[in-house]
């Protein structure tokens, strides 16, 4: 199925910590356009927090510009700089 799939990446960090390494990506994520009525692809953005126990591990986001600052506001958390971010409404 991922296969199938198209991503488009938005952000990419890593963060060093006592306990192991912590990746925090963003990416789009869309159905492959196959359709032949011209049908518009709508992209599902996630951030994907690994490395880390606390919950949640996974935000979504509506467009592109949600994704973008969410991935910076969820770096901000992880660092200590800002609060748990709470994802955009779709």
């Amino acid at each position: 199925m991922l296969d199938q799939m198209n991503l488009y990446p938005v952000a990419d960090d890593v963060l060093f910590a006592p306990g192991g390494r912590v990746v925090i990506r963003t990416y789009g994520v869309a159905s492959p356009a196959g359709s032949e009525d011209g049908e518009t692809r709508s992209v599902a953005y996630r951030t994907w927090v690994t490395g880390v126990r606390d919950q949640p591990r996974c935000w979504r986001w509506g467009h592109f510009e949600d994704a973008r600052r969410g991935h910076h506001r969820v770096l901000e958390w992880l660092t200590g700089r800002g609060p748990q971010p709470q994802p955009v409404a779709v």
